[in-house]
């Protein structure tokens, strides 16, 4: 005979959950209509998304528009060959991806960070297949203080326990207070980040020889991660791969882009 208390369980655990909706309705993850759970999009927002698809350049992520043959690499990774192995983003930046990631960077919309991880384990399963640690893309302490928390280590923490992962926060800091990449032409980027990152002595044997997997929020002109992986390959990491949530494509990039900071 089954047991009932399975079903009991789950009775109990939805009648729970019944004022939480009634104070707390869910509500879309772009424009904050009422929707029926948690963590999804509106009939309005949900085309306004752009999912990043295979074909793609297996080393920068580069979407390609029809499939260019098994290794194919894209003009940047040929041209400018990145620190870092592979790199996976989940959606085009670009309209509700774009409300997404500034309400959580700058609305303190944290809830928003385990729904856009779910997307980042769609685009990155291949390299959270493989990784060993799951790392963020560091504040300074300064800007830490002010906003109280970092969207880069909200996402990595999403991504770590999604992806039974270990997390480390610690393994990579901000040494340099750098200017906001808000506003930056691409060369300008590169200059500003230069030796801004370093891993701490005492987090050497949570990256050494390991395959690192580091997480942000959007993917502009890769200045930004390019910098961390670099770090990260000088304190001892054995690869770095790069996830974020959203990516600046080709061709798009403005210098007024709201990027990483």
């Amino acid at each position: 005979m089954a047991d009932p208390m399975p079903d009991i369980k789950s009775v109990a655990r939805k009648a729970l959950d019944w004022p939480a909706r009634i104070l707390f309705p869910p509500v879309c993850a772009g424009c904050r209509r009422h929707v029926s759970q948690p963590g999804v999009l509106c009939g309005a927002c949900w085309p306004k998304l752009r999912l990043l698809e295979r074909p793609w350049c297996p080393v920068t992520g580069t979407p390609f528009t029809h499939h260019m043959g098994e290794g194919f690499l894209s003009a940047e990774a040929i041209a400018d060959p990145p620190p870092f192995e592979r790199a996976r983003a989940a959606v085009a930046y670009s309209g509700v991806a774009r409300q997404m990631v500034q309400g959580l960077k700058y609305q303190d919309r944290t809830d928003l960070a385990p729904w856009m991880a779910r997307w980042m384990l769609r685009a990155g399963a291949e390299l959270i297949a493989e990784a060993d640690v799951v790392v963020p893309v560091p504040l300074h302490w300064r800007r830490f203080f002010r906003r109280q928390f970092n969207q880069s280590a909200e996402l990595a923490r999403a991504v770590s326990q999604l992806g039974g992962l270990p997390f480390a926060p610690s393994a990579v800091r901000r040494v340099k207070l750098t200017r906001q990449q808000v506003g930056l032409e691409r060369r300008e980027r590169e200059e500003n980040v230069r030796a801004a990152f370093r891993v701490p002595d005492e987090a050497e044997i949570e990256i050494a020889g390991r395959r690192v997997l580091l997480i942000d929020d959007v993917y502009t002109t890769g200045a930004t991660v390019r910098a961390v992986a670099k770090a990260l390959k000088k304190g001892g990491a054995g690869t770095v791969d790069v996830l974020t949530f959203a990516r600046v494509l080709p061709g798009d990039f403005r210098a007024d882009e709201s990027a990483t900071i």
